[in-house]
């Protein structure tokens, strides 16, 4: 079946875990700091002995479109991030990782969040099985030459920003970031 964005039925506006720090400014006057809390969470750049990077697609809701991103998610409470990552790598896309080291961490909006992104690289990934998707999550996994995906990103292919951020982390380590 196709990927299709989502019909909605009803939107309501729940917030997430929100904080408010009463702080002191060096000046010394109070200030009221927000805060969104939300989980760590990991992506990963996996690639396969050739040298194919595994993508996916799937649809996300928040701009109503198809989006070509890495394996990654939630970190589970309690979980190593290490761990999370090829939990993720996983479910998502079947494959397994070989080799995987840790290649940076990002604070997505340090400004009002609390999170961490955690940046991992796997080599040697093999397909080792069905994907576990999550009740919300239809995933296609696309096997693409890392050229490809370096010109992808340089046309503006990859519109996850974050993504572009560990693909990024991932492209330094490899020594392919001229």
């Amino acid at each position: 079946m196709p990927l299709t964005p989502w019909k909605i039925l009803e939107s309501r506006h729940p917030l997430p875990k929100f904080r408010m720090d009463t702080c002191e400014l060096p000046s010394g006057k109070p200030y009221k700091a927000f805060v969104l809390e939300f989980d760590a969470w990991a992506n990963v750049v996996a690639l396969t002995k050739d040298d194919k990077m595994v993508l996916i697609k799937q649809y996300r809701h928040g701009v109503r479109e198809i989006s070509l991103e890495l394996p990654g998610g939630v970190v589970d409470a309690g979980e190593d991030p290490l761990e999370g990552a090829r939990r993720e790598l996983m479910e998502e896309t079947g494959y397994s990782a070989g080799e995987m080291i840790e290649v940076g961490r990002i604070y997505p909006n340090p400004a009002i969040q609390q999170n961490t992104l955690y940046c991992y690289l796997a080599t040697g990934v093999e397909w080792a099985g069905e994907q576990h998707l999550d009740e919300s999550e239809e995933i296609e996994v696309a096997l693409v030459p890392l050229d490809e995906v370096i010109e992808l990103a340089r046309q503006g292919g990859f519109k996850h920003a974050l993504n572009v951020a560990v693909l990024f982390e991932a492209l330094i380590h490899l020594g392919r970031v001229k």
